[in-house]
């Protein structure tokens, strides 16, 4: 008998006894093989394993814990059983990523251990922030450092509130976060006086925010407010032309006025915004916040920008002659080691932008003539040199048809609002 022959036997005795097989289970099994049975089967799915920070959990013991005060890498991972030689490595390789010298106390840390009766740290997972985290994996001989980030999503709300004392009450009091209140105090700064809010005034806003794990972690931005402050209406809408953003009212005026880059003709920067300079009088760290701008004794000094005068006079801490000009309820400017001051200028008095306030000097603890200046934005030093500067200038002529189709569209969405929402 041939090949072929054979083989067709063979084929069609192993199809005879399939079909036997399924009469017999058929027949005798507590159930039946069906078409749709075995469909079922066929698609059956294994689950996914369920994952932390992108780790299989089933695979590991897990242990969470938080940083405790003056506790450092080494301390953690010595409790976790890894040798010094092996924190070391795993310090040089996360340093390009996040130095881990910036783990800070209250943060929070995971541990993934072997599940066998080694108990070894397989991987190490630091909370930097809700969307930064830093993965150390311990598994083999080689320790591998990645610095991954959570996927931020956002989400629009709505908020309004009627203010009874202060805008951070009424915010507070309403369950949002304090972040929006400094936010509209920000936009509104050269607008409403927050110093004098009233009973009655309230506002109402739409904006975004960023949201990790369903959780927000931040302000995205406000998209259009109104303010209503001694019976007036002050809308803002934030819109961008020119590739910046910025907040304007109805006519796409600007809200912002602008600040003056310096406060005087300078002829260097002799010392930046710093938290630990060496004081070249005292020899001594300690915080500098403001920027050195050396010039000739005498050389004007000017106000960067609309305001009053809240003191004049001499800092005992070694400032010299200073000024300190508030130039609304969010913005302060400090004018320190002046030699002079300008005629007229006294506590209370008015200013204007570029008007003459004093003289560079050497008073105080200086080591020769400059002006320190300072400038202060919710009673918290910033950088002068890296104050935020939105644009000043009205919506342009080639956008303003576009602004006010996008504006209308706003204002009906807020005015529609409901107040305390």
């Amino acid at each position: 008998m041939n090949r072929k022959a054979k083989t067709g036997i063979g084929i069609a005795a192993a199809g005879v006894l399939a079909a036997a097989a399924i009469c017999i289970c058929r027949e005798y099994a507590p159930w039946s093989v069906t078409d749709s049975t075995i469909d079922t089967l066929r698609t059956v799915e294994v689950p996914a394993p369920e994952l932390l920070y992108d780790i299989p959990r089933d695979s590991f013991l897990i242990e969470e814990y938080e940083v405790r005060r003056h506790e450092n890498l080494s301390d953690i991972m010595l409790k976790a059983g890894v040798d010094y030689a092996r924190i070391n490595e795993l310090a040089a390789k996360a340093e390009p990523v996040f130095s881990t010298r910036r783990i800070r106390a209250g943060n929070r840390y995971t541990a993934f251990f072997s599940p066998d009766s080694l108990h070894r740290l397989m991987h190490w997972v630091y909370v930097i922030n809700p969307t930064d985290y830093l993965v150390c994996s311990l598994a083999g001989d080689s320790t591998h450092v990645e610095l991954r980030h959570k996927d931020v999503g956002t989400r629009r709300r709505t908020a309004s509130a009627r203010i009874s004392s202060s805008l951070w009450n009424a915010i507070a009091g309403r369950g949002l976060t304090p972040a929006l209140a400094l936010e509209l105090s920000d936009i509104y700064a050269w607008t409403v006086d927050f110093f004098g809010i009233e009973e009655g005034d309230y506002f109402k806003v739409v904006y975004t925010e960023n949201v990790v794990d369903s959780v927000a972690v931040s302000i995205g931005s406000i998209e259009c407010a109104l303010f209503v402050h001694r019976g007036r209406s002050y809308y803002a809408f934030r819109y961008e032309q020119d590739s910046t953003a910025g907040y304007f009212d109805l006519e796409g005026n600007s809200l912002r006025r602008a600040f003056l880059k310096a406060p005087l003709k300078f002829s260097r920067i002799s010392s930046r915004f710093s938290n630990g300079r060496m004081h070249p009088v005292l020899k001594i760290r300690r915080p500098h916040h403001g920027v050195d701008y050396a010039a000739p004794a005498g050389t004007p000094v000017y106000a960067i920008g609309d305001g009053h005068v809240t003191a004049r006079g001499w800092d005992h801490k070694g400032g010299g002659n200073y000024l300190k000009i508030r130039h609304n309820s969010v913005y302060t400017s400090v004018y320190m080691h002046l030699r002079g001051f300008a005629k007229g200028i006294a506590k209370g008095s008015s200013v204007r932008q570029g008007e003459l306030i004093g003289f560079v000097g050497a008073t105080g603890l200086a080591t020769g003539p400059h002006l320190d200046f300072r400038v202060y934005k919710g009673g918290s030093p910033i950088d002068p040199l890296r104050m935020e500067a939105p644009p000043v200038e009205p919506v342009s002529n080639d956008n303003i048809q576009r602004f006010i189709i996008y504006s209308d569209s706003l204002r009906a969405v807020i005015d529609a609002l409901p107040l305390d929402n």
